[in-house]
């Protein structure tokens, strides 16, 4: 659980104490097992302000999983391709467990709320890519996911949480992952599902922009587009992406 979180965070990083009461621990057993965590080099401490960061043995550790590499070249063109059609930041996310992590990205913004990078982790109800994945799946398992990542994402506050719930209402009136501004005003983003072999729904793909680069009005053709280049991520990449639904069906902690 605390790799989880201090992977959520990334280069922002956590103070031992937040982390602790994030998490439900005392401060005594969180700085125990940092302690532990950090002397295995899987976080490290940065210096100015003892923040704790993912550290280098995750990055090795990842390397040695069987196929990445061929994953992550399968879904680069795709990806890219999202990003040059329409105009937006296109990125693949990888279902994990309650929660999302980007895979894969292409494309520039100025557009600050767009600023999540490869190994952004988040729970799936808070980015129109993981409501595409709420939409995809089996509706009681649905309901239970959007009930809890609401309930986690409640410490934020009640004008974050109806500005997410109209995302996701619209996105399962749809029929795929749609933010017309709900979350950012002037900030539009459209999702859909990418399956595994087996039917299974691994991740989806993305892409967000300003109102002006993505209008309300060519939600058609942009969707059209996201579907084209998902069945390419499932034909080109489906065998790799088989390893990800069996991690997505257990339930994330927090």
């Amino acid at each position: 659980m605390l790799l989880r979180e201090v992977a959520a965070h990334g280069a922002f990083g956590w103070r031992a104490s937040d982390l602790a009461a994030h998490c439900g621990l005392d401060r005594a057993t969180t700085q125990r097992m940092l302690a532990c965590l950090a002397r295995e080099r899987l976080v490290q401490q940065r210096g100015r302000d003892r923040r704790y960061l993912p550290g280098p043995l995750l990055f090795e550790l990842g390397l040695s999983v069987p196929g990445l590499a061929a994953f992550r070249d399968a879904c680069h063109a795709p990806v890219a391709r999202t990003a040059a059609r329409t105009g937006g930041v296109a990125s693949l996310y990888l279902r994990s467990g309650d929660e999302f992590v980007c895979a894969a990205r292409a494309g520039t913004t100025s557009i600050l709320a767009l600023s999540s990078e490869v190994g952004t982790r988040r729970p799936l109800v808070m980015s129109v890519g993981g409501v595409a994945i709420l939409v995809a799946l089996p509706a009681a398992e649905a309901r239970a996911l959007v009930a809890r990542g609401l309930a986690r994402i409640g410490r934020q506050g009640e004008i974050r949480v109806k500005s997410v719930e109209r995302m996701i209402r619209a996105s399962f009136a749809c029929g795929h992952g749609v933010n017309a501004g709900d979350v950012v005003p002037g900030v539009n983003a459209f999702g859909v599902a990418v399956r595994a072999p087996s039917g299974a729904v691994a991740g989806s793909l993305a892409v967000a922009g300003s109102a002006d680069e993505l209008p309300a009005e060519s939600a058609g053709a942009i969707v059209a587009e996201l579907r084209t280049q998902a069945a390419l991520i499932e034909s080109e990449a489906g065998r790799l992406l088989a390893a990800w639904p069996a991690a997505g069906a257990g339930a994330t902690p927090g």
